[in-house]
């Protein structure tokens, strides 16, 4: 009992002052949920603008802000508070949408009604693994159709592993547009750590994400001066993503170029007390960005991501990618008062930051005052995750996420066996030859070369109906081509995946995430950096691209292999294979590589993509097909989808059903004429009997009528008649 109030205690802290959450007791088999999807406008409360001032929001039409009441945060999606409404996507009225807060085990049933007015939508449960419910997964024309303006849809799995995930949309760039949430999965066990949810994200406060998209293939302008790309510290590039500024769970400022000017909007605030320890479940919800996090004052001790829980690490600060989540706890040890959360893009020669506000008990409501941590030779700044080996900062040191391990010793890397495993080298680039219309970086998207083909169906359950297979020589070396790139896996085998970003097509770290599984990271790679200075310089050598191109810059490289023949078949030297920290999305470093491990036990077909969403929208995304055969049955009534005219396969079943449906009305029709002349049969002998039985009944009738008038007759003439005299009734022996 005391186990059972001290969670649910817990969870009241979970979710108070930060954001609305869906909280499922541990005592429930089942959880329920409802999700309905529309659009809202920012710094509206219902028909009403506000403006913000003092970390407050007030009515569009007050003058005097000392005396008027501020307006509940709550009641208004504020963003960064500039003061043109946007138009967002929100689930629930919400911005971020609700947390949900299960416990592992349960049983999830989400209830999901679409009511854009122009868009479809889809929910996918990232770090989720699906087992069982593959068409679950929510990847449209992948596991399911997209949920059609005022269609529902129920999603139903269990809540499996336990951890920091979140859910969000997978249809376009309805993500980034606001449909997002945590999605927490708690142990059944007693804790005295508060959790704390921080989702955070890039903002244009001007253009939803579909313009976004849009102008990053066509244009990017401010005014008339065409806006240049931001460079990574490590002098890779940003794709053509224009931000105004960072939020935190939905809440932000728009800096002046001074970064130091604000309008004043509110932001979120941590409430904590002093001696206590708080987990922080932070997740990477971005459009494009790496963030670097860090607490001002406070020690941040890393104990798990994206699920899975890691030795501690003590740090400063670390970087997250959007699809990433990172667990770190604190303990509030400092002396009572107001600090900043800070979280600041990577970008060289630009600062955008986002703000929270870690707010001790008793602490006046206040912005803080505080400082980062000066690095210096007595006290280096470690930063956990860098994207890179050289952070160009005095006395801070990069901690890759390789240099992890994994907090429990019993889930070694699957081993490599001849014969029962396979290697694949995944090349998730930008190659091109030529300028390509239509795309993000000036060509498509691709892994090997191949940029997605997205089906017109639901493959998973309609395989017959799509095919576009990635041929040669159309996909060959250094060539392009569009199809629908697929792995074949399966039979509880080994897969050893290379990822890379290498060749003609490098200069884009991109944070690749996998669904259906949470792979094991083996080893990392990068490429070659300037000593001085930490900007790229070339690839890394232990891969050698091939290909009829021998000048590496020039090569797509989309047949790749080990540089050194000794490494294959699972032989690369210093793999950590005990206490492999695992990860269902890691950042592929420009010019380098990561070794993956998964195990091939579960049957779905799983989408593995970039979670830069302009990069996947633009092609660079395939499948994993795993053990088709063995996918289980999706339930009865499951929604199929396809184009129209149909494919040459469904005209056939639709021609099969036409004539089974013929053929059945003619054998109707044949047996309706047979019962009828039956049935006539029948009827026109019951009518012969019963016209028998009545001339019967007729006849002995007038028998016995004739009968009863000669015996009841007088006769008086006696015998001298020659008749009977009728004895009838003789009354005097009555």
């Amino acid at each position: 009992m005391c186990r059972r109030v001290l969670i649910n205690v817990l969870i009241v802290a979970f979710c108070s002052g930060i954001l609305q959450a869906e909280v499922c007791k541990i005592d429930m088999k089942e959880c329920v949920f409802h999700f309905e999807v529309e659009h809202r406008l920012t710094m509206m409360r219902g028909k009403t603008l506000v403006f913000p001032h003092g970390g407050n929001v007030f009515a569009y039409d007050v003058s005097d802000t000392s005396t008027a009441e501020p307006i509940p945060h709550d009641e208004v999606i504020t963003a960064d508070g500039w003061e043109n409404p946007r138009l967002v996507s929100v689930v629930n009225g919400q911005f971020p949408g609700p947390n949900i807060i299960v416990f592992e085990g349960q049983q999830i049933v989400v209830h999901v009604k679409n009511k854009l007015n122009s868009h479809g939508v889809t929910i996918h449960w990232h770090g989720l693994h699906q087992v069982g419910t593959p068409w679950m997964d929510g990847v449209p024309f992948v596991t399911q159709c997209p949920i059609l303006p005022g269609q529902s849809f129920t999603y139903r799995f269990k809540a499996s592993p336990k951890g920091t995930f979140w859910w969000h949309s997978h249809a376009g760039a309805q993500r980034t547009m606001g449909v997002y949430g945590a999605f927490i999965i708690k142990e059944r066990t007693e804790t005295t750590t508060e959790d704390l949810i921080m989702q955070i994200t890039d903002w244009n406060h001007d253009m939803d994400s579909d313009t976004d998209h849009a102008k990053m293939i066509y244009g990017v302008y401010d005014g008339r001066k065409k806006w240049n790309p931001s460079q990574s510290l490590d002098s890779s590039f940003f794709s053509m993503l224009l931000i105004h500024s960072l939020l935190i769970n939905g809440r932000g400022r728009y800096y002046q170029e001074n970064n130091i000017d604000h309008n004043g909007a509110p932001l979120t605030v941590y409430n904590v007390k002093s001696g206590n320890k708080y987990r922080f479940r932070v997740i990477g919800t971005g459009a494009l960005y790496p963030f670097r996090i860090s607490i001002d004052s406070h020690t941040l001790t890393v104990v798990a991501s994206d699920g899975y829980d890691l030795k501690p690490v003590e740090t400063e600060s670390f970087v997250i990618n959007p699809g990433e989540r990172f667990d770190f706890e604190i303990t509030a040890n400092q002396p009572v008062g107001n600090y900043w959360i800070r979280g600041i893009t990577l970008e060289k020669g630009r600062y955008r930051r986002a703000d929270a506000i870690l707010r001790y008990e008793t602490a006046t409501a206040s912005d803080p005052k505080t400082n980062r941590q000066q690095c210096t030779a007595a006290k280096t700044c470690l930063v956990l995750n860098c994207p890179f080996t050289y952070y160009p900062e005095a006395y801070t040191e990069c901690v890759t996420f390789d240099q992890l391990k994994s907090a429990v010793n019993d889930d070694p890397a699957p081993v490599f066996e001849p014969g029962m495993s396979k290697e694949y080298f995944l090349n998730w680039a930008f190659p091109g030859v030529k300028p390509y219309p239509g795309s993000v970086n000036g060509h498509p998207g691709s892994v090997n070369g191949r940029d997605f083909h997205t089906p017109d169906v639901n493959p998973l359950l309609q395989p017959k109906e799509w095919s576009s297979p990635c041929k040669s020589p159309e996909c060959g070396d250094d060539r392009h081509c569009l199809c629908t790139h697929a792995l074949e896996i399966g039979g509880g085998d080994t897969i050893q995946m290379v990822l890379m970003n290498m060749g003609m097509g490098k200069g884009w770290s991109h944070p690749i995430h996998m669904h259906g599984h949470s792979f094991y990271v083996l080893k990392m790679g990068y490429g070659n950096y300037n000593s001085s200075t930490g900007a790229i310089q070339g690839d890394n050598s232990d891969i050698d691209c091939r290909g009829p191109v021998t000048d590496p810059k020039k090569s797509f490289c989309n047949n790749a292999t080990w540089s050194n023949a000794a490494w294959l078949n699972g032989r690369v030297p210093r793999l950590e294979l005990n206490n492999p920290p695992r990860k269902d999305t890691i950042i592929v470093p420009t010019g380098g590589y990561v070794v993956i491990r998964i195990k091939a036990d579960n049957p779905g077909l799983w989408n593995m993509h970039c979670h830069i969403e302009l990069h996947s929208m633009d092609g660079m995304l395939m499948l994993l097909n795993e053990s088709f055969t063995e996918i289980p049955s999706a339930p009865k009534g499951f929604p199929d989808c396809h184009s129209y005219p149909p494919s040459p396969y469904r005209m056939n079943l639709i021609s099969k059903a036409e004539e089974h449906q013929q053929a059945q009305e003619a054998s109707d029709s044949a047996i309706t004429k047979e019962k009828y002349h039956v049935l006539l049969g029948l009827l026109i002998a019951v009518l012969s009997l019963q016209t028998i039985l009545v001339l019967c009944i007729f006849c002995v009738c007038l028998k016995k009528t004739k009968s009863s008038n000669d015996k009841y007759t007088l006769n008086t003439n006696g015998a001298k008649n020659g008749g009977n005299v009728n004895k009838g009734f003789n009354m005097n022996k009555l």
